[in-house]
């Protein structure tokens, strides 16, 4: 039996919280919580000492699995590439599975957020596309064809 419960969330350290946040929030998640966090608990868990930094948590609305946001108040983020493409060694995409992909893409687009390619099919089940949003991140969309 495996030792893991349930995947609980992936971290994203971002520059600006309501920037990035609105973006998820577009895409149907929603803000459960927004905290700061400092202490001896933070700097044993993330190895920084004297860290400060204020979170969101962004629940899909599915319930599963989340996002949580962070600003580093303290010490200062370091800036990461704002142009990574998909061969960067790191985490570069979160990954949804929407309804009425060609919507949203124009909705992101009339927000400032552009395609990073174009929008693909696989095997004449899936479409696909990637869009870069704030700061860099890109959200990768995917729609079943039936």
């Amino acid at each position: 039996m495996s030792p893991l419960r349930r995947f609980d969330h992936i971290g994203i350290t971002v520059a600006d919280l309501d920037v990035v946040s609105a973006l998820f929030v577009e895409l149907g998640f929603e803000v459960e919580g927004r905290t700061f966090l400092d202490g001896e608990f933070l700097a044993t868990v993330i190895g920084i000492p004297d860290s400060r930094t204020e979170s969101v948590v962004l629940p899909p609305p599915d319930g599963r699995t989340g996002l949580e946001l962070a600003r580093f108040i303290r010490p200062d983020a370091e800036p990461g590439s704002p142009t990574a493409t998909a061969n960067e060694l790191g985490l570069r995409s979160v990954a949804f599975e929407v309804n009425d992909l060609q919507g949203i893409v124009e909705r992101l687009a009339e927000l400032g957020y552009g395609l990073v390619g174009g929008i693909g099919e696989y095997e004449h089940a899936w479409q696909m596309a990637s869009v870069r949003g704030p700061e860099g991140i890109i959200v990768s969309l995917a729609e079943r064809i039936d």
